[in-house]
């Protein structure tokens, strides 16, 4: 849950469905908005990806909002669609049209680059920045199907009796360099969420490989990846090059999938450094 119980809010996107999302305000004179799109996976929502850097953000003076896609946290669940790049887009363009904002700064990890990617490509004119950490949507099914993280997570079906509280601990451990770093709090609160999950949203996730079409996007971009990332390949970094508007990359050593989380402090200045250059 966010720091502020009262952040927390929903809106019907479309009939029957609704998107829960938190607003963080900037401390002091906003100096934009920030938008922040989690990843995929079991028990994944908005707050668990980023609860480790709203707080810096905001005192660098970013609204920051933190949002459920479709099928995760406690955004609605519909088991009647299926879960496409374009619907979660939609969903996000929902979010930016119910909040009146025209503009923002997209921070997207993994599914979540995938949807900030979808956005450019659909409407570039709605983003100020983007940030992209080990973005989804740059390789086929078959090369993501082939990382170990990915083999970890379909071993044993979300919703599955197989499917237990250690079989999560275990996967949580694929995404991170240091198992360490995966405590008895993060796997608990995980668990939580998945427990309100169902499996058609994995089940029927279709994401196409953008790798051709990004050199259509013009906008500067920062990307991070984790040189022992087991889900996207680190080598898609340089498919990101291949956009315009001034791409900056950086790669992380002793790192995973998250590095938001795995190295929050430099991810934060290093994020906030670029969003204040002109």
């Amino acid at each position: 849950m966010p720091a502020n119980p009262q952040a927390s809010q929903f809106f019907e996107a479309s009939a029957g469905r609704s998107i829960h999302f938190s607003d963080h305000p900037a401390a002091g004179h906003s100096r934009g908005t920030v938008i922040f799109i989690h990843g995929s996976g079991p028990g994944a929502s908005g707050w668990s990806n980023f609860k480790h850097n709203i707080a810096p953000f905001q005192d660098a003076g970013y609204r920051c909002i933190v949002f459920d896609q479709w099928g995760y946290g406690k955004t609605s669940k519909p088991q009647d669609v299926d879960h496409t790049l374009d619907f979660f887009v939609d969903g996000l363009v929902s979010l930016l049209d119910h909040l009146a904002i025209k503009t923002a700064v997209l921070v997207g990890n993994s599914l979540g680059g995938a949807v900030a990617l979808g956005l450019a490509l659909r409407h570039p004119e709605r983003i100020d920045k983007l940030i992209l950490m080990a973005p989804g949507g740059i390789e086929s099914r078959e090369d993501y199907f082939a990382m170990p993280g990915i083999q970890a997570m379909v071993k044993y079906p979300m919703g599955s009796p197989e499917f237990t509280k250690s079989v999560l601990a275990e996967l949580l451990t694929q995404l991170v360099y240091d198992p360490g770093q995966v405590d008895q709090e993060l796997v608990d609160e995980r668990w939580a969420t998945l427990e309100t999950q169902n499996a058609h949203v994995l089940a029927t996730m279709q994401v196409p490989d953008l790798s051709d079409k990004l050199p259509e996007i013009d906008i500067q971009t920062l990307v991070f990846w984790g040189t022992d990332d087991r889900f996207c390949p680190a080598s898609g970094v340089w498919k990101i090059l291949t956009m315009k508007g001034g791409v900056q990359a950086e790669l992380v050593n002793y790192c995973g999938h998250w590095v938001m989380s795995e190295y929050p402090d430099h991810f934060n200045q290093r994020c906030l450094t670029f969003l204040s250059d002109q």
